[in-house]
């Protein structure tokens, strides 16, 4: 009877040995390839066989990991820490899950409870490290320096282990973007020297390149993967979007199609995606909604925002502005900031134009957009469209707080920028706000003539009838500018010397007006008779007190002095015909 069990207790022993050696890599390798599913059912048939298998249990919740199922991963740790509160590689996983619910602190207390419950005589448990190494480098705000301290610290006790490698050199990768490639580059290629046939490790170097824009060698390593591993899914999904980005559709399908077969007979509706993304660069939008809305219907309220920006796209891209509003608003519920394009912001601005949307609406869209992280330039490019659109509306108090936060973008306006903004304030009718700018204009850019002209005709119409009116010093500044080319200025020179031709004519200034006036003479042959006679004219009158009107009419073309409410005056005087500033700056 003692040796029946002697005997099967060691054929139970190399049974158990057989599946650490033979099921868990098996699972791993799912796991490396992207096959989730695969690798789940390899580590729940494990568990089925023996529940405490705690390798098993660490490598599921490593799975929902990579499925983005943070829960799920969690769920899994807790319920085998109620029964084995100090396994080592449990804490590691409660601490992983801690970090992507970003609670840094919590993570490392169950990180130094892990190694502190697998310590020897020997030191640190090279496992456990590994573990923790590849729990930070798998976050986005990890402490990457410390997680290569530990690998490193693995690498020395067990240098053939190609997990720690790989993971050494992602930690490397990201503890150091940039810099770090060459010891990334160590580290992968050592894990094939270990192990020749370690696709994960090929993967690793093609992504290494992509990060370098080197793309024979990204090319090169993934298709070595593929020699190495002929199912290594994970390198037919980079050979799919190697050649998408590159519009080569065709042998984008082909390895969409390779990837979909090597997880055979793992079936996942996120891959309708990728045919959904196909479809759409072939623009095939009827296709791309199909496929998109199938991903919708198979997954709910898991489906990623990013299959509602393509629905919304390809909706709008096909007229259905009503389906591209649904999946716009449901993009921007679901959306994390890190999922947010400056291109969502534009789109979602057009689809509210086409479906009756507010002004408000819209230019809340437009101002939400300058929030994204992304370069000023790419903001500022889609501010402009907002400009356009309400200009082309004739809503110029809304293009005017537009063109104010696209000048609060830049270090430095342009001259067209100014010109934009006070244009905008004189479509608005807001005289005073668009002479200020004008002002400005002329302040700044002073070599220019667009400063001068613009604070005349602002302030032209904002008061011709006072005695002091602000309309004479810019008509006098801008008749003085004019004078460096009457040529190239001559409207400018025209509009000044009749206007103050004019004002000097009313106020009697005889001196000034026959100046002015002899001036418009010169310039305005059509109408020179008729001026010439105002000229004879005042050299008959006596000078009366400034203000006095003289007698007979006033100079055709210039401005009459009114009463009552100037304003209501000026504004039924037609605007001038405007130019943009188109000044190299």
């Amino acid at each position: 009877m003692k040796k029946a069990t002697i005997t099967f207790l060691t054929i139970f022993f190399v049974f158990s040995a057989w599946m650490r050696a033979q099921t868990i890599p098996e699972g791993i390798n799912h796991l490396y390839a992207k096959r989730d599913k695969s690798a789940e059912g390899v580590f729940k048939k494990l568990l089925e066989i023996n529940p405490n298998n705690l390798d098993a249990i660490y490598w599921l919740g490593q799975t929902y990991f990579n499925m983005d199922d943070n829960a799920a991963a969690r769920q899994v740790y807790e319920k085998a820490l109620a029964t084995n509160g100090s396994a080592p590689l449990i804490l590691v996983g409660i601490g992983h899950a801690d970090l992507l619910d970003n609670k840094a602190n919590d993570a490392r207390q169950h990180f130094d409870a892990a190694l502190a419950a697998s310590h020897t005589s020997k030191g640190d448990d090279p496992i456990v490290q590994t573990a923790i190494g590849r729990a930070i480098v798998d976050s986005k705000t990890g402490d990457f320096n410390y997680a290569i301290q530990l690998l490193e610290a693995a690498t020395l006790k067990d240098p053939k282990n190609t997990e720690t490698l790989l993971q050494l050199g992602n930690a490397y990768r990201k503890a150091n973007p940039g810099e770090g490639g060459g010891e990334a580059f160590k580290r992968y290629k050592k894990a094939l020297e270990v192990n020749p046939n370690f696709a994960a490790a090929s993967l690793r170097l093609a992504k290494l390149f992509e990060s370098q824009k080197n793309w024979e060698f990204v090319l090169q390593y993934l298709n070595e993967a593929v020699v190495k591993d002929s199912r290594f899914s994970d390198a037919y999904y980079e050979l799919f979007y190697y050649f998408f980005y590159r519009g080569n559709y065709p042998e984008a399908e082909v390895q969409l199609n390779k990837f979909i077969e090597s997880k055979t007979p793992e079936t996942d509706p996120k891959d309708q995606f990728l045919y959904a993304q196909l479809c759409w660069a072939r623009k095939d939008f009827n296709c791309a909604v199909d496929k998109a809305e199938n991903v919708v219907s198979a997954l709910g309220d898991k489906t990623k925002p990013k299959v509602y920006r393509l629905l919304t796209d390809a909706d709008f891209q096909k007229g259905d502005y009503v389906n591209a509003k649904k999946y716009s608003d449901l993009f921007f519920q679901k959306r994390k900031s890190d999922d947010i394009t400056i291109y969502d912001y534009q789109l979602r601005a057009d689809i509210i134009g086409k479906t009756g949307g507010t002004d408000e609406e819209v230019l809340n869209t437009y101002l939400e957009s300058t929030t994204v992280d992304t370069l000023a330039n790419l903001k500022i490019d889609l501010l402009k469209k907002g400009i356009v659109y309400f200009r082309d509306k004739k809503v110029y108090d809304k293009q005017t707080l537009l063109i104010t936060k696209m000048m609060d973008l830049k270090p430095k306006p342009t001259i067209n920028d100014y010109f934009d903004l006070m244009k905008s304030y004189y479509d608005a009718d807001n005289y005073g706000k668009s002479r200020d700018v004008a002002l400005l204009m002329r302040d700044q850019f002073a070599d220019q003539v667009y400063g001068y002209d613009w604070s005349f005709k602002n302030a032209a119409r904002i008061d011709t009838v006072k005695r002091d009116s602000i309309a004479i010093p810019d008509a006098q500044k801008l008749y003085e500018f004019s004078q460096k080319d009457t040529v190239k200025f001559r409207n400018q020179y025209f509009n000044s010397v009749r206007f103050l031709g004019g004002y000097y004519y009313n106020a009697r200034d005889k001196e000034n007006a026959l100046v002015f006036l002899q001036k418009w003479h010169d310039v305005d042959s059509a109408n020179a008779s008729a001026i010439q006679g105002y000229i004879e004219s005042i050299k008959k009158m006596s000078s009366n007190p400034p203000g006095t009107k003289p007698p007979g009419a006033n100079p055709k073309g210039t401005t009459t002095p009114k009463t009552g409410n100037s304003k209501t005056a000026a504004a039924k005087k037609p605007k001038p015909a405007t130019k943009k500033a188109v000044v190299k700056n």
